[in-house]
């Protein structure tokens, strides 16, 4: 029960935390409350860090069931939104320590794409990263994690619920390569 009231305090907190508010063309308008630019349909500002081993996996994690976006999905992208004040790089070192508990990997960039479905409008940063540190994982965010190949956490979304955004971040990294 108390892993469950921390989650909810931990989801009431996150909407109310102020966002990078951009336009269509990635250009900062201001900052607003999370649950704002949600329900408003208005665009934020999101990372997205794919995560790999020595040896080429990449890190797949299950999202909680009180996430308000795409909860208990499958996500092949560490990541989140980027706060008020924070640019693109901060926001990624900082939720990939915060989700993943990975404080010392070198990040690369990997390009911008803009993401778009009713209840969720990006414009997005792609970063990919390297370690083998053990992971660390944030219980309000995440429930499991395990390295695979690209092509099996591939396979798997035939089978399993994967977040759609996460997805295109991984395709327009593969697109680049």
């Amino acid at each position: 029960m108390a892993i469950a009231e921390a989650e909810v305090a931990h989801r009431a907190a996150s909407d109310a935390e102020l966002i990078a508010w951009v336009d269509e063309q990635d250009q900062l308008l201001g900052a607003l409350p999370r649950a704002e630019l949600r329900n408003r349909g208005l665009i934020g500002r999101g990372t997205f860090i794919l995560l790999f081993n020595a040896a080429g996996e990449l890190c797949v994690h299950r999202r909680t069931l009180s996430k308000a976006v795409y909860p208990g999905y499958w996500d092949v992208a560490a990541g989140g939104m980027v706060a008020a004040g924070e640019g693109y790089l901060e926001s990624a070192e900082r939720e990939l320590a915060e989700e993943l508990g990975i404080r010392d990997a070198v990040l690369h960039d990997q390009g911008r794409f803009y993401f778009e479905q009713p209840d969720n409008r990006l414009w997005c940063a792609v970063f990919t990263a390297v370690s083998d540190a053990p992971l660390v994982l944030q219980p309000e965010e995440v429930l499991e994690a395990r390295f695979v190949t690209v092509q099996a956490a591939l396979q798997d979304t035939r089978n399993n619920p994967y977040c759609p955004d996460s997805l295109q971040a991984l395709q327009h990294y593969l697109a680049r390569r």
